[in-house]
């Protein structure tokens, strides 16, 4: 029984330890930040730029996949960096699911760019 609290004390410190580094950064900007009041505090601001046009755009629905493509992509590749520490006794083997993995991954890219995912279309 004892080993279990231990356990769980073990969780519930990490698990405050979370909570105080994800709080503390926002109270801290909170208090340091400085108050904007005026006129243009209610302007879309944009690398100090004046904005053209309104704000509120709608984006078409490839944007969306776009990015949810170079998400995916992105998490994929990220996979990638265990599995080459990985080798071990079994190094084709483990190349050749690899290379399919990418070819997998290939497919999908050139299953985007058939569909038109990659072209941007501007409105006049």
């Amino acid at each position: 029984m004892q080993a279990h609290l231990g356990d769980f004390l073990a969780i519930a410190f990490y698990l405050v330890v979370g909570v105080v580094f994800a709080v503390i950064p926002i109270l801290l900007s909170h208090l340091i930040v400085p108050r904007s009041t005026g006129r243009h505090r209610d302007q879309t601001y944009e690398s100090g730029m004046e904005t053209i046009g309104s704000a509120w755009i709608q984006f078409t629905a490839a944007y969306y996949i776009y990015a949810l493509i170079f998400l995916a992509f992105d998490v994929d590749v990220l996979y990638l960096f265990p599995v080459t520490l990985a080798y071990g006794q079994y190094a084709i083997r483990d190349f050749v699911e690899v290379v399919l993995f990418v070819g997998i991954l290939s497919l999908a890219i050139v299953y985007a760019w058939r569909k038109g995912v990659f072209e941007w279309k501007t409105k006049e």
